[in-house]
């Protein structure tokens, strides 16, 4: 399993929903959490290794690691903030992106079982984020154009 790379059609695809959670789906999960954490990151979406399904895991320092399965956002704060994201799909870049500051969010964790969790500052910003991927949008998407068009160009320089 690797990451997909900005310029694969796979990350602007809507993922269907998972239809069960099952052993090989816990199995999947822990495997997201070891390439998140080979990468350095602390978030990561099934559709960033081609698996066009609604999982994504997180790891926020002084978290512990989880898995969000079918998750839908079921409110968001009208307080924002700007901070700084980046992305494994897009390495060796990052950008501010203004997000809301406080999200609930509803979801089913790897061992099939519903939860509902307000989160604020990084681990918001987090679901957020891995959330967008879900959908086929990432973080470059949220920013203005010349701003977006400034940064794939530095990535592109750096590859």
């Amino acid at each position: 399993m690797e990451i997909l790379l900005l310029g694969n059609e796979s990350l602007k695809q809507k993922a269907a929903p998972v239809k069960d959670i099952t052993a090989e789906t816990a199995i999947f999960a822990e495997e997201l959490i070891a390439l998140m954490h080979k990468g350095r990151g602390i978030g990561l979406a099934a559709p960033q290794v081609g698996v066009m399904e609604r999982i994504f895991v997180t790891h926020a320092a002084g978290d512990e690691p989880r898995v969000f399965i079918n998750p839908s956002i079921l409110s968001t704060s009208k307080q924002t903030s700007k901070r700084e994201e980046g992305c494994l799909s897009i390495p060796g870049v990052w950008a501010n992106v203004v997000r809301s500051e406080k999200i609930t969010v509803q979801a089913w964790n790897e061992k099939a079982r519903p939860f509902t969790v307000e989160l604020d500052g990084v681990l918001a910003r987090i679901v957020l984020h891995e959330y967008d991927h879900l959908d086929g949008v990432l973080f470059i998407d949220r920013l203005s154009e010349p701003a977006r068009n400034k940064l794939v160009a530095k990535y592109e320089r750096k590859r």
